[in-house]
């Protein structure tokens, strides 16, 4: 008779192996292109600026100390503070309320739909070169509008005071139609009997939303927010294109700090030691997002 804890044991061996096949690509790319870029970053930061003469040497942590004392560094991490604080829930918001629109009966619901997501489509240079179109003093669309109540010369771009919330428009504009696409998937998985039964309950729109298609939405909620926050840190195109983290940082957010650190002054530690530290943050807000959401989240 064959032994039959051994076939089980020689079953599961593999299934184990089978299982490790399956996973070993993912875990090769992820490998390559995550984890071994972090590890490299963080020992980066360790070490001093190398030059022909002046070999990098292990510095420990005063990257983190030099970045701490800079005034440009908490100037970049307030814009962000500031970009992200108003990116992230009007997006959202915004999202939401075109999610809701385009899923009702409404004429030409087709064409709704793709008047929101089409700015979703661009590219990013081809996003910001169009709203120079915007923004040019004197001769864009926004100072032709204002000139007609008669305010005039307001440089959007130019100027500390709108050079931010100019760079938050677009970054709304061209967010808003991506995350309502995720809103829609998840308001058509909504059984139609449930807004059928609290209207028979005599619950009205408000209490519709607020207690039933809220709660319900919330997964998506969560899933939206990460990606908010992780792109509320990775802006650089429309920077290249509409101020250049002018005039007088007003408009610099923190990866464009990075990419000019690392490659405009070619001081590659401190690049890394903030990289780390955006790093740090988003883990820890990551983190932070589901503990918090996640009691608040129905999974059906």
């Amino acid at each position: 008779m064959t032994d039959a804890p051994l076939l089980d044991r020689i079953e599961s061996r593999k299934l184990a192996i089978y299982g490790s096949l399956l996973v070993l690509p993912s875990v090769f790319m992820l490998s390559l292109f995550a984890f071994w870029p972090t590890v490299a970053t963080l020992w980066a930061s360790l070490f001093s600026k190398g030059t022909v003469r002046r070999p990098s040497q292990f510095v420990a942590l005063d990257n983190y100390d030099f970045l701490f004392s800079d005034p440009s560094f908490w100037q970049v991490v307030g814009n962000n503070l500031i970009y992200a604080g108003v990116t992230i829930p009007v997006s959202i918001g915004l999202a939401m309320g075109m999610a809701l629109w385009a899923n009702a009966r409404i004429p030409a619901r087709a064409l709704v739909r793709i008047a929101y997501f089409t700015p979703t489509m661009l590219p990013m240079v081809a996003a910001a070169n169009l709203w120079l179109f915007f923004y040019t003093p004197d001769i864009g669309v926004l100072s032709r509008l204002f000139g007609l109540f008669g305010i005039s010369g307001i440089n959007w771009l130019g100027q500390p005071e709108t050079a931010l919330a100019s760079i938050i428009m677009v970054t709304i504009w061209k967010e808003a139609g991506f995350f309502m696409i995720f809103y829609l998937a998840a308001l058509q998985t909504i059984p139609p009997d449930l807004k059928e039964a609290a209207l028979i309950e005599g619950a009205g729109r408000w209490t519709y939303f607020r207690r039933i298609l809220l709660p319900l939405l919330m997964p998506t909620t969560l899933f939206v927010m990460v990606n908010a926050l992780i792109n509320s840190v990775k802006l650089i195109d429309h920077l290249f294109i509409l101020t250049k983290g002018g005039p007088d940082n007003a408009s610099k957010l923190i990866l464009y700090w990075i990419w000019e650190m690392a490659f405009s002054y070619f001081d590659r530690p401190s690049a890394a030691a903030m990289t780390v530290l955006v790093l740090i943050v988003l883990g820890v807000l990551a983190v932070l997002q589901f503990a918090v959401l996640e009691r608040r989240i129905h999974y059906r």
